[in-house]
């Protein structure tokens, strides 16, 4: 099975209804917060941006410059109609190749439960790459050390998290001082998130 093109597939098809059944005001807060921690008008990758709602509308709303990429094509397709102030692209956030140092923020929530979790230390230490100095990165991921397939939205999903303690010290190896880590209950599910700051 290639695993991207069953996530890639499965959203194309349920992504839209699935986005229309969410709460979509549920983690506001936190993108307040992580808007307030950005330089005016800095530079934002969304990855795993979706049809755009919340993030990459809320963010360009707050006045900043905002890219987003997602591995389903109908979620860009989407996005774009939400969000036309912002970019958008089809991509894996597993081979994002933007320069070095090309924004003042990423922001990665609700996407790395579907990337086998083997491969989540590769995503960070590319965003790390992707940083400025000082940039902030915000992730959630799930609350156990799990790996399986599940039916979701009537569709095959991959759901796959390393343990938080894991997370946490691999955010910390790369160079990053931790802003806040915990797990927050938004929207009445339980997540690990973390806000860190690029410091070497």
């Amino acid at each position: 099975m290639d695993i991207f093109k069953t996530v890639e597939e499965s959203y194309d098809r349920m992504g839209e209804t699935y986005h229309n059944y969410r709460d979509n005001e549920k983690f506001n807060s936190e993108l307040g917060k992580f808007a307030d921690l950005l330089p005016k008008s800095g530079k934002v990758l969304d990855a795993g941006c979706g049809v755009g709602t919340p993030a990459s509308r809320f963010l360009v709303k707050k006045g900043f410059r905002v890219i987003g990429v997602d591995i389903s094509k109908r979620m860009i397709e989407l996005a774009k109609e939400n969000v036309p102030e912002a970019e958008f692209y089809h991509h894996n956030i597993l081979t994002l190749d933007f320069p070095d140092e090309s924004f003042d923020g990423i922001i990665c929530v609700y996407t790395l439960w579907h990337i086998p979790r083997a491969q989540h230390s590769s995503i960070i230490k590319n965003f790390h790459r992707m940083l400025k100095n000082d940039g902030i990165l915000v992730l959630n991921t799930g609350i156990h050390d799990s790996e399986g397939m599940s039916e979701f939205f009537g569709e095959p999903m991959l759901w796959s998290t390393n343990d938080p303690k894991k997370t946490l010290a691999f955010v910390k190896s790369m160079g990053f001082d931790i802003i806040f880590e915990g797990v927050l209950t938004l929207g009445g599910e339980r997540q690990y998130w973390v806000f860190a700051k690029k410091t070497t």
